[in-house]
């Protein structure tokens, strides 16, 4: 019995969240000739958790966006519901405290538009209206991206029904939050979110701010009870249910094409695989540049492409597990963001173009998002900042070890000055992860867990416009932090339905023309019968 079958529809590179949520769009719409490859022997990509001493660590996920709740689920809820993927999610307990102490801001916010100005209005009186005022645009722009992604329009129909959409398309955050008068005070409240995003608020798009804040706001956020990996392991299991083949330990090294058009992937082992689509997770970067076979067949326009995009952010974070309660620790609240100098995300991004040391950071506490997340007496902890790759190229392989540890240190430091917190002595287990321990495990084009960064003259709405301009190769689809909607796990799971979504369109269109070609030529034989 062979390995693989001759002929797939469509080939998926790549078992991440975006590759298995592919697969479930494409058996939603009837496409169930669907192989996946996956070059580790376990789904998820960066959707995982691994074990130490017994243990089990959550990898990456701080917190899931566009779940929402039973009662108003969001756009990734509602999918994974309509696809029968139960997961057990639990409600993070607020939105963020965000703490700079150069300023005397320490506060804590909550999901819920009203009650996040009020919380800032206790603390900066008379400011509460402006506050709702602005989350309530970010809502408005937030249900106008929902409906403009499935619902092209006219200009002109964009401007009556979308208005604020179209009035702040072309703005930063900074430019629009600016018109509201804030003090600099809140303003630095309203910035924490900009880190998962990746561009600073000067160059990031209003657009993409107000999507972010409305959507943690509006339905606060949540994790999975058994980990990213339940994820993972569920959109998995659902998916060969459903029909599709799913490999493990098997790389793609190769993608053929032929005339422009795709013909097949090759395996590293050597399997050469048919198909008619191939939806890669793997970056453009390495797509037109290794990956092609043969090379002349990528166009000039794609290297362009690839070259005039910038990478966004990448990771360095230390997971610990502590031998005591949160409670007992000190550690009150689940998602700390702290600022240790300054909170102009200007120079918070040029800093992290360096090998650090970081002082922006963001911190978790699982436990108090999901009590059981670690043995009775014990709780995990996370310390994250998200640099750019760049000062991590000129790293040396012998001097590699000693930056994670001296790393570590300086964040575990920062981390107690700005807390109060002694987390040092508590330390059970601890993992250091960089850029390098992502393109390791992940594959990820040079680290990168965010994709493309998301500036005023590149992102999701840009990218959108120009779908088609940016379309190369025929039969071939990205799904990944890299794709249209960029990053994070929530828009991974949207960047596969929007892959799926272009292959089925695909089909329909051919199938439209094929059944023209056939209705033609049953034509021309009635009109060939009536003539003679």
């Amino acid at each position: 019995m062979k390995f693989y079958k001759d002929h797939y529809d469509v080939v998926i590179i790549g078992g991440a969240l975006a590759g298995l949520s592919a697969a479930l769009q494409l058996q939603q719409k009837g496409i169930n000739d669907i192989l996946i490859l996956e070059k580790h022997n376990l789904p998820g990509g960066l959707a995982t958790s691994y074990v130490r001493n017994g243990i089990e660590i959550e990898a990456t996920l701080h917190e899931m966006m566009s779940i929402g709740s039973k009662e108003d689920r969001l756009k990734v809820g509602v999918f994974f519901d309509e696809c029968g993927v139960d997961i057990d999610w639990l409600k993070v307990p607020e939105a963020y405290r965000f703490v700079e102490p150069s300023k005397g801001i320490d506060i804590t916010l909550h999901a819920g538009f009203e009650r996040m100005a009020d919380e800032i209005d206790a603390q900066y009186p008379g400011w509460g209206p402006k506050v709702l005022e602005l989350m309530q645009l970010c809502n408005r722009v937030y249900d106008s991206m929902n409906t403009l992604s499935v619902t092209p329009m006219s200009k002109p129909a964009m401007l009556m029904k979308h208005p604020d959409f179209v009035k702040t398309a072309g703005y930063t955050a900074t430019e629009v939050i600016d018109t509201f008068g804030f003090p600099q005070e809140i303003v630095d409240i309203l910035t924490p979110y900009w880190i998962y995003v990746g561009n600073p608020m000067s160059t990031l798009p209003f657009t993409i701010y107000a999507f972010l804040m409305a959507d943690y706001f509006r339905g606060g956020s949540y994790v999975p009870k058994k980990y990213s990996h339940e994820m993972s392991m569920k959109l998995q299991a659902k998916a060969e249910e459903n029909g599709a083949q799913i490999e493990f330990c098997q790389e793609v090294e190769k993608i053929l094409v032929k005339d422009g058009k795709v013909t097949g992937v090759r395996t590293k082992r050597g399997d050469t695989i048919n198909c008619d689509y191939v939806i890669s997770g793997a970056y453009p970067n390495k797509v037109y540049t290794q990956m092609i076979e043969p090379l002349s067949e990528v166009p000039e326009g794609a290297i362009k492409m690839v070259n005039g995009r910038r990478l966004s952010v990448t990771t360095a974070s230390v997971m610990m597990v502590l031998d005591d309660t949160p409670e007992n620790l000190g550690i009150k609240d689940y998602n700390i963001f702290s600022a240790g100098e300054t909170m102009d995300t200007d120079k918070i991004w040029e800093q992290g173009k360096t090998l650090g040391p970081y002082k922006y950071l963001t911190s978790i506490c699982l436990d108090l998002a999901n009590p059981g997340a670690t043995p009775e007496g014990m709780c995990q902890f996370s310390i994250t900042n998200l640099p750019l790759v760049q000062g991590f190229l000129d790293l040396k392989e012998e001097d590699y070890y000693d930056f994670k540890r001296r790393m570590a240190m300086d964040m575990i430091t920062e981390y107690e000055r700005v807390s109060g917190v002694n987390l040092r002595d508590h330390i059970v287990e601890i993992e250091v992860s960089t850029p390098v321990t992502v393109a390791h495990y992940v594959g990820a084009w040079k680290g990168s867990i965010y994709g493309y960064s998301h500036s005023i003259d590149d992102h999701a709405v840009a990218r959108l416009q120009m779908k088609e301009d940016d379309h190369f190769i025929d039969g071939l689809e990205f799904a990944g932090a890299h794709a249209i909607s960029g990053n994070g796990m929530g828009p991974a799971v949207t960047n596969g339905r929007a892959a799926a979504k272009a292959v089925i369109d695909a089909e329909t269109k051919k199938a439209a023309s094929e059944g023209s070609k056939e209705s033609a030529a049953k034509g021309r034989k009635v009109r060939g019968f009536r003539k003679a």
